[in-house]
């Protein structure tokens, strides 16, 4: 790294949800865990282990401004419908080497906050859930 401004900053970070964009998104995290069983070896003192499946997590930050996850979600769980979604996540900072965009698909998430606000506080949400699948629609380049 050649200089500090290369380090990519969230400020320049962009939600879509199934194709809609997020103005309200201030926060996302995509993850994918790495299953492993441990594996003995004749002969030696030391395990090692073996990925055997991969679980994929995520959150996204929103800020309330609106009813956008009781519409898409509520009516549809209640009514017993397993509702899934694709989310694109975008950085895009003007000083890094490039953009970077990544679609998860089989979105499915955990809860619904209903309601959750306190005086004097602006009102936020996290939005925790398990999704299927990534695809790296753009990577930043190396140097």
């Amino acid at each position: 790294m050649d200089s500090a401004k290369r380090v990519i900053s969230g400020t320049w970070g962009e939600v879509w949800l199934n194709g809609e964009y997020v103005s309200e998104c201030f926060g996302c995290k995509l993850m994918a865990k790495f299953n492993k069983e441990k594996i003995a070896r004749c002969g030696k003192m030391v395990q090692d282990n073996k990925v055997t499946s991969v679980e994929c997590t995520g959150t996204v930050k929103l800020y309330k401004t609106s009813s956008r996850m009781a519409r898409l979600i509520g009516e549809e769980i209640k009514n017993g419908k397993d509702v899934r979604f694709t989310l694109i996540s975008k950085l895009d900072d003007p000083d890094a080497y490039g953009a970077e965009r990544v679609s998860v698909t089989g979105v499915s998430f955990d809860d619904l906050t209903i309601s959750d606000w306190e005086a004097g506080k602006t009102g936020t949400i996290e939005s925790p859930f398990t999704y299927s699948d990534y695809t790296y629609l753009d990577k930043i380049p190396e140097e």
